[in-house]
């Protein structure tokens, strides 16, 4: 059972670190839905869109902020990475908390 979580543990770092580079760097279907008829200039959105009086959200200067480590480009797979270190320190203590224990006695 052991080597079953080692290699899962394994397979999504090596997900998270290697295959996140071939993410596309295009916004998905809700930010494109929220900007149709608006044009980005350096003043800001000109148009009427959805999202023309939208801000920068509450934690867009934390560390992982934008899938990459301090804003660095080329570090969306560290930012992968510990994101599943967090993930899984977070769940095993989890479930170590709430594991069935045997009874004494």
């Amino acid at each position: 059972m052991r080597r079953f979580w080692i290699g899962f543990a394994l397979v999504a770092l090596l997900v998270a670190g290697g295959l996140s580079y071939f993410a596309s760097p295009d916004p998905d279907g809700l930010d494109t839905v929220a900007l149709n008829g608006c044009t980005e200039t350096d003043a800001g959105l000109q148009g009427t869109c959805i999202a023309q009086h939208a801000t920068e959200h509450h934690t867009s200067a934390s560390p992982l902020a934008d899938y990459s480590v301090f804003g660095g480009h080329g570090t969306v797979g560290l930012a992968g990475i510990i994101g599943v270190l967090v993930v899984l320190v977070l769940a095993g203590g989890l479930f170590r908390l709430l594991r069935r224990r045997a009874p004494r006695g």
